[in-house]
C-alpha cells in the first residue's frame, strides 16, 4: 500500500473505522487545531509502545493524552484550583496541562514516562472530537513524525515523515493554529510555563497570575517538547539572520526580505508565521544548500513559541 492509500477524507465512515484501529492498537494520524497527532489508545501499553517505535521517541519524554469532554478527563486526572481555572478559560483548545493522574485511571505507564503526572488536553478540532468518541478511548498523541523532525500540518507530512507506520491517516487540511500546544503544569497553586505553543504566556497570567519559568533543557521532561534539539530538519540552522552567507537558504519574516525564498509572513504577522513555521521549514529542508537561515521573529505573544521551536531546531545534535 503506497502511503498515499492511507490517507483518507474524514467521513462518518472513515472515523468510525478509525474508531475500530484504535481499539484494537493501531495507530491513526489525525488533524488537530495544533498540529496532527499520531494516535493510539491511551490505555494500552502496547499500543502506547507502538507510538515510541514509530516516531523513535526517547522514553523519557512523555506523552499527551486527548479528550473529548470534561468527563473523560476527571475520570484520569484529579483537577485541582489552577487546572479549572485553565480547563474553563481554553478548553477545548491549544492548551495541555499537567495534572496528578488518578490510581484508577487506567492509563498506560508509558504515557507519563514514569511521572505521576498526565499530559492532558481536550482538542478543539471537530475530527478529532468524533475520533475520540468513535473510539470510546483517550487516546495518546504526540505529534505525527518521526522524533526530532519538523512537526507535521498537513496530512501529505505525516505520511512523508512516517512512511509504512501509520494505519490510517485522516485528511483534515492545513492545521489552523500550525505549532504545539502550550503545557503548562498546574499540580500547585502557581502554574508552571513548561512548552510554549499556541496560548501566550499573556494569556495564560489574565487567568492564574504570575507563572514560574523552569530552567531550560531538564534531565527528566515533564511534559514534550522539552528536549533541547527538538523540531530539527536535515539542514543545519543560523538563527536571527539580517545577511545571508553563501550556501545558505533563507526563511523570512516580514516586509524586509527580498532574498527570502520563502517568507513565514510577508506583513509580521506571528499569527500567520505560527501557522506556517513548519511547513515552510519542512519545503525548504532541501539538497543543495550547506543551511538553513531564518530571520529574526519578535519575542512577543506567539513569537515566543516560533522562537522555542527554532531555538530547538538549531541545537546541536
Amino acid at each position: 500500500m503506497s502511503e498515499a492509500d492511507r490517507i483518507f477524507k474524514p467521513t462518518a465512515d472513515m472515523i468510525v473505522k478509525a474508531g475500530c484501529i484504535i481499539r484494537a492498537g493501531g495507530l491513526v494520524a489525525f488533524p488537530t487545531e495544533t498540529v496532527y497527532g499520531l494516535g493510539a489508545d491511551a490505555t494500552s501499553e502496547s499500543a502506547v509502545a507502538s507510538i515510541f517505535a514509530a516516531k523513535e521517541r526517547p522514553s523519557f519524554n512523555p506523552l499527551i493524552v486527548h479528550v473529548p469532554d470534561m468527563e473523560t478527563a476527571r475520570k484520569l486526572v484529579e483537577f485541582t484550583e489552577q487546572g479549572e481555572k485553565l480547563a474553563h478559560a481554553f478548553w477545548p483548545g491549544a492548551l495541555t496541562l499537567v495534572l496528578p493522574r488518578k490510581k484508577d485511571s487506567g492509563l498506560s505507564l508509558l504515557v507519563s514516562a514514569g511521572l505521576d503526572t498526565v499530559a492532558i488536553r481536550m482538542p478543539n478540532h471537530p475530527i478529532a472530537t468524533e475520533l475520540l468518541k468513535a473510539s470510546g478511548k483517550p487516546i495518546a498523541a504526540p505529534s505525527a513524525n518521526r522524533s526530532g523532525q519538523i512537526s507535521p500540518t498537513q496530512a501529505s507530512h505525516v505520511a512523508q515523515s512516517l512512511p509504512g507506520k501509520v494505519d490510517m491517516i485522516l485528511d483534515g487540511g492545513p492545521c489552523a493554529v500550525g505549532l504545539e500546544s502550550t503545557v503548562v503544569d498546574a499540580c500547585g497553586q502557581q502554574v508552571g510555563f513548561l512548552r510554549p505553543g499556541g496560548i501566550s504566556v499573556e494569556e495564560l497570567e489574565q487567568i492564574v497570575g504570575p507563572l514560574i519559568f523552569p530552567d531550560d533543557a531538564p534531565d527528566a521532561p515533564k511534559s514534550p517538547g522539552m528536549l533541547t534539539s527538538h523540531y530539527a530538519p536535515t539542514l543545519p540552522m543560523r538563527l536571527n539572520v539580517n545577511e545571508i552567507e553563501d550556501g545558505e537558504i533563507l526563511l523570512g519574516f516580514g516586509p524586509d526580505c527580498e532574498k527570502a525564498t520563502l517568507n513565514l509572513s510577508p506583513s509580521g504577522n506571528l499569527n500567520e508565521a505560527a501557522a506556517n513555521l513548519f511547513a515552510m521549514m519542512r519545503e525548504l529542508d532541501r539538497d543543495g544548500f550547506t543551511r538553513m537561515a531564518v530571520s529574526p521573529i519578535p519575542q512577543d505573544g506567539l513569537g515566543l513559541a516560533i522562537n522555542d521551536r527554532l531555538k530547538r531546531a538549531a541545537a546541536p545534535r
